[in-house]
């Protein structure tokens, strides 16, 4: 819509009309559904499941509701729904409540259009602006979500009863736009009671005053499935609220998480060159697939889509550094370098046991489960014979964080049948050899097939002795 009007009688001329909130963004969601535009964008996975749904609530102009664990997209797909609207949208200059120019809802705003006529100044507001957001905690309270009367204009001379006494909260403020809150059951049940007053009846009372506010809204919310579903946790009029409910998901398959791992972890410039082969990223993945399958961690809160993206992060930049300390010119991270992975991994899980050991123990088997997987996808035992032999003669092999890349290339020549399977997994070049060669190892040695032991730096594997 063209900025240029700036009185009511220019808007009225530039043919503008105004659109109910769900009415705008169903008119949009239909053009872009029609070209072929995704409705959101950068999420990855909901391509058959979640999006479409989403689709349909839109269309039939439903608020919704979106059920899932922590990590599930949630907050990104709601935020990026205020791009349905259009670019720019008229408002009574001045006005709070983001009056339409052509049917106000609050005082000031009708006080604005009865004085001032076709002469009423507008103001534009972005899309961007036409969103509010709030996190629900047991101590939210009717002010920050409605409103309150403000002593200070009360001060100023003006009546208890005088409308123009009240400082609004959020859901009034995004009058003409959407409203989300965040776990939603978290809210008090008094509150509740007030926001569905104001979204279902349209008033509300402030300090004993009554207000009645015609607003035009979209209500978005997220929660939990277990605090949504338990007795008592949310009022039945609010749920009966919602349209549409609408349940998030974890990446399905391990090319998904790949996929978001990779768009969604940091890049910085590290002073050397980083490439990871498509094998490490598999393990990072294969972890959390194991982890939301572990019956040691609990699966209510759920294993995030964050953890592979910290342990995608962690797992390079403990390449870089060991590359920095081996003066080589390329990170591409080894088995190796997963010890990191301890401390990206704690704080993203939650333990079903009181022991302090469990957790200790459970990251060390996710990744041997991750990497075992990883190996078997590629190799049987018997490809490896002749390693394994090689092996059997009593010889013993020592690599790790602190052997350089040209060393492994050395032990490729050395040991027979190493090449052709090396050749399965990397480019050539040492760095990538590297690699190939701690999968191959770890590989044989978490099918028993190798013995293995770990001192400063320095992993040694062996059959005897």
């Amino acid at each position: 819509m063209d900025k240029k009007a700036k009185t009511l009688r220019e808007l009225k001329k530039s043919g503008y009309e105004s659109k109910p909130v769900k009415k705008e963004i169903r008119d949009n969601a239909l053009v872009r559904i029609k070209s072929g535009v995704p409705l959101v964008e950068n999420v990855s996975g909901y391509e058959t499941t979640v999006l479409p749904a989403l689709e349909v609530a839109l269309l039939s102009g439903h608020d919704v509701i979106f059920l899932g664990e922590r990590g599930q997209a949630k907050t990104r797909i709601i935020r990026s729904l205020v791009s349905l609207f259009d670019e720019w949208m008229p408002i009574v200059a001045g006005s709070e409540l983001n009056d339409d120019p052509m049917a106000p809802t609050s005082h000031y705003g009708v006080e604005k259009v009865a004085e001032m006529g076709e002469e009423t100044p507008i103001d534009w507001i972005h899309r961007s602006k036409r969103y509010s957001e709030k996190l629900a905690t047991p101590d939210t309270s009717m002010a920050d979500l409605i409103g309150e009367v403000d002593p200070i204009k009360v001060a100023e001379g003006r009546y208890l009863s005088d409308e123009f006494t009240i400082h609004y909260g959020l859901v009034p403020r995004t009058n003409r736009g959407i409203f989300a809150i965040n776990e939603l059951p978290d809210l008090a049940e008094r509150i509740q009671v007030g926001l569905l007053n104001l979204l279902e009846e349209r008033d509300v009372q402030i300090r004993g005053y009554k207000i009645r506010l015609e607003l035009d809204l979209m209500f978005l919310a997220t929660a939990n499935p277990e605090d949504y579903t338990n007795r008592g946790r949310l009022i039945t009029p609010l749920k009966d609220r919602f349209g549409t409910q609408i349940r998030t998901h974890y990446p399905r398959t391990l090319e998904t998480e790949i996929e978001i791992m990779k768009q969604e972890s940091s890049k910085f410039a590290m002073g050397v060159d980083v490439h990871v082969p498509q094998f490490m990223s598999e393990i990072i993945a294969e972890i959390s697939q194991l982890a939301r399958q572990s019956s040691s961690i609990n699966q209510r809160s759920g294993v995030s889509v964050r953890m592979s993206v910290s342990n995608y992060e962690t797992m390079v930049s403990s390449a870089v550094r060991r590359a920095l300390l081996l003066a080589e010119e390329q990170a591409i991270p080894r088995i190796s370098d997963l010890w990191a992975l301890a401390s990206s991994i704690s704080g993203k899980i939650e333990i079903d046991a009181f022991e302090v050991e469990v957790e200790k123990e459970l990251i060390p088997r996710l990744v041997t489960s991750a990497v075992l997987n990883v190996f078997r996808r590629r190799f049987s035992v018997d490809q490896l014979r002749e390693v394994v032999a090689f092996f059997d003669a009593g010889d013993v092999v020592e690599v790790g964080t602190s052997v350089a890349s040209e060393d492994y290339v050395k032990l490729v020549n050395r040991i027979p049948g190493l090449s052709r399977a090396v050749q399965k997994l990397d480019d050539g070049t040492p760095g990538a050899v590297a690699s190939s060669l701690e999968l191959v190892f770890d590989g044989l040695h978490y099918s028993k097939k190798l013995n293995k032991r770990e001192q400063l730096g320095r992993i040694g594997y062996f059959t005897k002795g």
